[in-house]
């Protein structure tokens, strides 16, 4: 949770930038001003329209009828207009504001997705769903509900002040000195809620990632016996939410009564400054039922601060984790995207000529952890067509191999090329679809079995089909009703281990790599099982390059090469033993 503790205090960039969200809706924005505005002017009207009807019409020597008549049809024209404003400016700034929701979202996960292993793996999953969804929420909320309310209600407290002092300057000045107090206590409150929502944001983060880490693990508390402890843990993290929700609610349990207090005591003293100045004849009856209303109008606006506070903090503080999210860049550099300075050019991931699939590392060196080497030195190369294996014991880098070919890493040092190419010039989309691995644990998506098999890409049923047969996943579709569209459901949960790691068999096969690496890819299925996908993969493996990083001897047998991985403290490198 550091991230959530390094976040800065209010920044008016961070609304800037909030608000640039808008230019897309630069025309509707633009309505929704201009009704805004209908709706401010209809407000202030309405009474200085009641007091010139009391004034001249009712409280005259004749009462007129016909003038009672003209100012109630101007009062029905000005209610309508301000009915029809308001339902012009918030579906306008709804629609705007679901706009901004949408891309925020589809540029929140683009930006995660390309951020690197390391920095993902450092983050719970929780925090980085919460900024993709109720973060976003809120500042879609704030766009909907809060931008035009705020500029709404600080307009119609300039304009009530305009109004006051056009009706009568004497007591437009009385009553603005009553209002410095409420001036005050509005800046102290919007600090103080800042500060509460912040706090609030944070603990939701906390419990959201709690809740996804243990119920993602809920076997392994269930194997262990560890419910009670979860529980315990939980009901700490619940109660720092819960002293935080006080926190926010004592701030407003404040504010509101003081807004209160003060609204009556400035409707008292213009009773009673507006009485004597009335009986002296200063004032007429239709001013101070006017001065009465608008001062309501004032305070009505201060009163409403507290909701849209909450809305509006909340949406300060999720814009500035929003964009923590969005500034951090901390990728693979993709020279699809960024030509390599020293070429100057990045070639395409093509697979064309005899080397095309050729593996080599050169004198590679590695380290997730800086003084704490993994590979040190090593070089070998796998040629085309040819199938190495790699073994050795746990930590030994076997699996950072695999993911150096891929580059979810990149090298500290030495090089890894694919086709006489580095790999760091090569797109990472041309070489990922080059470069293809099944693990030891197989993740699945829920959906069907077609979806988890495609993601996303153009398959025949035939093309699946036969990828299916190769993996030897097709007796299990026969056996299945609905076959490729049986749905799974979160992490393929309804189907075996075995099962499940024959999809990933068939998903690498139909996307046909070449060079695929099959990390610990049969250490989940029985023995049986495996020498059925052996001899399937024996036409898959003929003529592309492929690793395999195994335990079981059966599995390593019919390589080229096997590599050991053996630690030597004696020596500076860690190349390995090959056996022949």
């Amino acid at each position: 949770m550091q991230g959530e503790q390094e976040l800065k205090k209010y920044n008016p960039a961070v609304m800037k930038r909030l608000v640039s969200y808008l230019k897309p809706y630069r025309v509707q924005a633009a309505f929704a001003s201009a009704a805004l505005l209908v709706l401010i002017v209809s407000e202030l009207l309405v009474p200085v329209l009641i007091q010139h009807s009391i004034d001249n019409h009712i409280l005259s020597e004749t009462v007129s009828v016909s003038g009672l008549k003209k100012d109630s049809l101007q009062l029905l024209i000005l209610l309508i207009s301000a009915l029809f404003a308001s339902f012009v400016q918030v579906y306008l700034m709804s629609w705007a504001a679901q706009g901004i929701m949408k891309t925020l979202r589809v540029q929140l996960l683009a930006h995660t997705a390309g951020q690197s292993l390391s920095y993902l793996g450092s983050k719970p999953v929780g925090s980085l769903v919460t900024r993709i969804t109720n973060d976003v929420e809120t500042i879609s909320e704030f766009f909907a509900s809060v931008i035009m309310t705020l500029i709404q209600n600080f307009l119609v407290m300039f304009g009530v002040i305009a109004v006051l002092f056009y009706l009568d300057v004497k007591l437009g000045t009385v009553t603005v000195l009553t209002l410095p107090p409420v001036i005050i206590i509005t800046l102290v409150f919007r600090k103080r809620a800042r500060k509460a929502y912040r706090r609030v944001r944070e603990k939701v983060s906390a419990v959201n990632a709690f809740l996804s880490e243990r119920i993602s693990g809920m076997k392994v508390v269930q194997v262990f016996a560890r419910e009670a402890a979860v529980q315990k843990m939980f009901d700490h993290q619940n109660g720092n939410l819960l002293q935080a929700n006080i926190g926010e609610m004592y701030v407003f349990a404040v504010f509101r009564p003081l807004i209160s207090l003060f609204s009556t005591v400035t409707l008292a003293v213009v009773l009673y400054f507006g009485a004597g100045f009335h009986e002296g004849g200063g004032l007429t009856l239709g001013v101070l039922i006017a001065f009465l209303d608008l001062i309501k109008k004032f305070f009505q606006p201060l009163q409403q601060l507290s909701e849209q506070f909450t809305i509006m903090q909340s949406a300060m503080a999720g814009g500035e984790r929003v964009f923590e999210l969005l500034d951090t860049e901390d990728r693979i550099p993709d020279c699809g995207s960024r030509p390599d300075t020293e070429s100057g050019w990045c070639p395409e991931a093509d697979d064309d000529g005899p080397a095309g699939s050729e593996l080599r590392f050169e004198d590679v060196h590695f380290s997730y952890k800086e003084d704490e080497p993994v590979l040190k030195g090593i070089t070998f190369t796998a040629g085309r067509g040819e199938t190495i294996a790699i073994v050795g014991y746990t930590g030994s880098g076997k699996t950072t191999i695999a993911n150096l070919a891929a580059r979810f890493w990149d090298v500290d040092s030495g090089r890894v090329l694919l086709g006489g190419r580095d790999v760091r010039q090569i797109p990472l989309s041309g070489l990922r679809r080059r470069v293809q691995a099944v693990a030891q644990d197989v993740f699945l998506f829920s959906g069907t079995i077609r979806d988890n098999i495609t993601l996303g890409r153009d398959f025949s049923d035939e093309q699946l089909l036969a990828a299916a047969e190769t993996s030897r996943l097709k007796p299990v579709l026969d056996k299945l009703e609905a076959g490729l569209d049986y749905v799974l459901t979160e992490g393929g949960s309804n189907l075996s281990g075995g099962q499940r790691q024959l999809i990933a068999f068939t998903r690498v096969i139909a996307h046909n790599p070449s060079v695929l690496i099959l990390d610990e890819a049969t250490a989940s299925i029985d023995s049986e099982t495996e020498k059925l996908i052996q001899a399937g993969l024996e036409n898959l493996l003929s003529n592309r390059t492929a690793i395999v990083i195994a335990h079981r001897l059966s599995t390593v047998r019919d390589a080229d090469r096997i590599i050991v991985r053996k630690r030597d403290p004696r020596r500076a490198d860690e190349a390995g033993r090959v056996l022949l």
